[in-house]
């Protein structure tokens, strides 16, 4: 299997110099006394050659799910809810492309549910035709989050029934332009 040039070249090789022009094969150092070279098939990849591969008593350790800022709104009703932002997707409601927020909602500081925001492409679409720019991503998070503390202040933050979807809340174009009042845009 192996060509060699000398007796101590039948040892185990230890580094890899450089590929052979030959298919399959590669030439192979020999750290001995005597230093020739090995015409050889290349290491495997978990070969033992250069590292021993030993168990390891210190397993991987799982990714932590990410650090959310947890804030508080107190809304009309008296009720001080606790809530962080979870995630933003482009979502279909009806037929209708969206910009879907979720939120994780508690209101007793005990039970967190997800609650979602749709702000309707057609809105953002009829408002940017109006106002001669789009939205940036920046107002169509501040227009979800204004559109949250709306749905806290109405009352129609809940949680779900057991086994039942998330609740939702929508901004369209019958309440855009009043979001977008209350952040001076």
């Amino acid at each position: 299997m192996f060509q060699t040039s000398c007796a101590t070249c039948k040892r185990i090789a230890k580094k890899v110099l450089s590929a052979s022009t030959r298919p399959n094969l590669v030439l192979i150092w020999n750290q001995a006394e005597e230093r020739c070279f090995i015409l050889g098939p290349p290491l495997g990849a978990n070969s033992c050659v250069d590292f021993f591969r030993r168990a390891s008593n210190n397993p991987p350790m799982p990714r932590p799910d990410a650090v959310r800022r947890v804030k508080s709104y107190s809304a009309a009703d008296g009720y001080v809810y606790q809530y962080y932002f979870f995630e933003g997707n482009r979502a279909q409601r009806g037929g209708s492309p969206s910009g879907e927020f979720t939120y994780v909602i508690s209101a007793d500081r005990r039970s967190a549910f997800p609650f979602k925001i749709f702000v309707r492409q057609s809105a953002l679409d009829a408002w940017a035709k109006q106002n001669g720019r789009p939205l940036t991503s920046s107002e169509e998070y501040a227009v979800a989050k204004m559109r949250l503390f709306q749905a806290f202040d109405e009352g129609s933050v809940q949680a779900p029934p057991e086994g039942q979807q998330p609740r939702e809340v929508v901004v369209d174009e019958s309440n855009l332009e009043d979001l977008l009042g209350r952040l001076g845009i």
